[in-house]
């Protein structure tokens, strides 16, 4: 059997907040600890880096209100998301320089959210190649740079 060690998890499974708390929630009320890598909060959204990211960069964008479908924002929160998605593309092209984008919401958990109670749109960088025999065959991922490396990237870019 091979084994991928993955030390930094261990906080979180010792501090794993109750499956009642929403972690973006949590990550609201104590956004001065790195522990929620909390990257920018404007009045009606936020920007935090993905505890299990897809790739390097992985991003969440968030309504500061709690809600889990898109109809039940206004516009001005609808209007700050986008600009937050927009900006989180221009640091990260300056950062990583991906050859390209996934940028999405899945909304219901019938859509794949994996939080579906608070709504979250994902931003994953791309690079051709990115997928390889590990995450095709082993169903393991492998990535090149430790989570506290990224924020302090993103943080000081942003």
């Amino acid at each position: 059997m091979n084994r991928i060690w993955s030390p930094w998890r261990m906080k979180y499974i010792q501090n794993n907040p109750s499956p009642d708390e929403c972690p973006f929630c949590a990550a609201l009320g104590n956004p001065g600890t790195a522990d929620h890598f909390m990257l920018h909060k404007t009045e009606k959204a936020f920007v935090i880096l993905n505890r299990y990211p897809y790739t390097t960069g992985h991003l969440l964008i968030l309504p500061v209100a709690h809600k889990e479908n898109m109809t039940d924002l206004d516009s001005g929160t609808r209007g700050e998301i986008m600009e937050l998605i927009n900006h989180a593309l221009e640091v990260l092209d300056q950062i990583y320089h991906p050859e390209g984008y996934n940028v999405g919401l899945n909304m219901g958990e019938a859509a794949g959210a994996g939080i579906p109670k608070h709504l979250h749109w994902h931003i994953v960088p791309r690079w051709v190649g990115d997928t390889n025999y590990m995450t095709s065959v082993g169903e393991v991922r492998v990535l090149p740079e430790a989570l506290e490396d990224t924020y302090k990237k993103i943080i000081s870019a942003w």
